[in-house]
């Protein structure tokens, strides 16, 4: 089956297809422009994202919005995660987070996905997670956004770029929301 993702992100897009492989998945159109990212949720932005495709397109949209938590910091950056940094890069963003934590001993933090399935059969929700730490420093060449910092409990000793596709695709927050999309295609009636 054909799948929109209500994102042009090329990292996620290749997460999605070695996760869900049996899915034909298809960036939003540019035309369409961004989709709102307004909610002071996951699930809400989510739902916000998926619901501006499927309408713009009259049929079914995937979205997710995910980010990272740290616990010393409140949950920041939580929804904030790709805009934290006022540059917004992954390396101005990891550095800003370092930064924040220099004087941190706990570093306990969590990636967090939800995805929503919206069309003209309703919208389905599901979520993942993904429990670990951050590092002091960056490591490994893998992953992007976060990934150099992030030590997953389930990969003690590795960052999330130190880990092999199949291998963070199998911890990460993503996958463990991706998971669940057989049971979101399910109850909207469709079939991979």
């Amino acid at each position: 089956m054909r799948l929109v993702l209500a994102s042009r992100n090329a990292h996620k897009i290749e997460e999605l297809r070695r996760i869900a492989p049996d899915i034909d998945w298809v960036a939003m159109p540019d035309e369409l422009g961004d989709p709102p990212e307004t909610g002071s949720s996951f699930e809400d932005n989510a739902r916000q994202k998926a619901r501006f495709v499927a309408a713009a397109l009259g049929g079914w949209a995937l979205a997710d919005d995910s980010g990272l938590e740290v616990d010393a910091l409140g949950g920041r950056p939580g929804v904030w995660s790709k805009r934290y940094s006022p540059e917004g890069t992954d390396g101005a963003n990891n550095a800003l987070l370092l930064r924040e934590l220099s004087n941190v001993a706990t570093r306990t933090a969590r990636y967090r996905c939800v995805i929503a399935l919206v069309g003209p059969g309703g919208e389905h929700v599901a979520a993942g997670a993904c429990e670990g730490r951050i590092g002091d420093a960056p490591r490994g060449t893998g992953g992007f956004g976060y990934d150099p910092l992030f030590l997953p409990e389930a990969s003690p000793g590795r960052t999330m770029a130190e880990l092999s596709p199949a291998e963070k695709d199998a911890v990460s927050h993503r996958g463990a929301a991706m998971a669940q999309l057989p049971l979101l295609l399910a109850a909207a009636g469709l079939r991979a």
